[in-house]
């Protein structure tokens, strides 16, 4: 059976995890896209696996929570009349909770934007934690509910709502960006929250992170993902490698689970190789000892 060597391996998801389309991937590195894809499948799996395994008993203070919108396929106002359209055709959003101090993502999930996925994400963001945190979240009314149902009184949680405006005059040429934000309101929720802690900057700030670091994310492209599994595969190994291998700069160069006490020392992508190699089924052998 033919493997590609480690190098190109790791060079296949370094270029992965920086950004680059597969189809980059394929001319640079001078592989099939079809192996480009079954890499990023066993890293996804292997990257959401090791997630669950060591991101536990977090000592968190502050965590922000936000989700960040992409789709599958196409859009969801053109998902029913899109030719060959697919099932999970239609808006993703990826809900993520980030550690205020030490930038580790404590919890991720993809899916839709209603309150079963709310309440999905908290009770994963809660099952992490090793104490009591201060939560912020925007103004989406979804977690409301999700965060009694996952916390009750064990969390001290607060509300920013942001208050947008969009001048008239300025619709069409400010169509494929937000509305002015024009104030903020900070919302007493439950607890004791300390309101001037009551923040989402650090994860909007990571949201931009994740357009730059994955092609998936790109707005007014055609580099959007064709089906979900793959889009969390590749959420899956982003993840990874942002909370175990990539230094963050204001961490002193150290990484995100280093900071967390989660990892003594950056992981890298032949170590991600060897876990795809250890979990890979081993390859049977015939009737005269030739692999089959």
């Amino acid at each position: 059976m033919n493997k590609l060597p480690e190098h190109k391996r790791v060079q296949v998801l370094n270029m992965l995890v920086e950004g680059s389309s597969m189809r980059s991937i394929e001319r640079v590195v001078g592989v099939n896209i079809n192996t480009v894809m079954k890499l990023l499948v066993d890293a996804g799996k292997v990257a959401a696996e090791f997630h669950n395994e060591a991101v536990q008993d977090v000592a968190a203070r502050h965590v922000q929570c936000d989700e960040i919108w992409s789709f599958c396929y196409s859009k969801q106002k053109n998902a029913d009349r899109a030719s060959g359209v697919v099932d999970e055709a239609g808006d993703v959003w990826t809900w993520t909770g980030i550690d205020s101090d030490t930038k580790l993502i404590v919890s991720w999930l993809v899916g839709g934007r209603d309150s079963g996925y709310a309440l999905d994400f908290m009770d994963d963001l809660r099952s992490r934690l090793a104490n009591r945190v201060q939560l912020s979240t925007d103004g989406h009314r979804a977690y409301l509910e999700a965060v009694e149902d996952a916390f009750g009184a064990d969390v001290d949680y607060a509300m920013l709502v942001k208050l947008y405006g969009q001048p008239a005059d300025e619709e069409e040429r400010r169509r494929y960006s937000p509305g002015k934000c024009v104030g903020v309101r900070r919302v007493y929720v439950s607890g004791q929250p300390d309101m001037a802690e009551a923040s989402t900057s650090y994860v909007e700030r990571h949201n931009l992170t994740m357009r730059m670091s994955m092609r998936r994310f790109t707005r007014l492209t055609n580099a959007f993902s064709k089906k979900v599994e793959n889009h969390a595969h590749a959420l899956a190994l982003y993840f990874l490698f942002y909370n175990f291998m990539r230094p963050h700069m204001s961490l002193n160069g150290q990484t995100p689970a280093q900071a967390a006490g989660l990892a003594n020392r950056a992981l890298d992508m032949r170590w991600l190789v060897d876990r795809i190699n250890a979990r890979a089924p081993k390859p049977k052998r015939g009737p005269y000892g030739v692999r089959v």
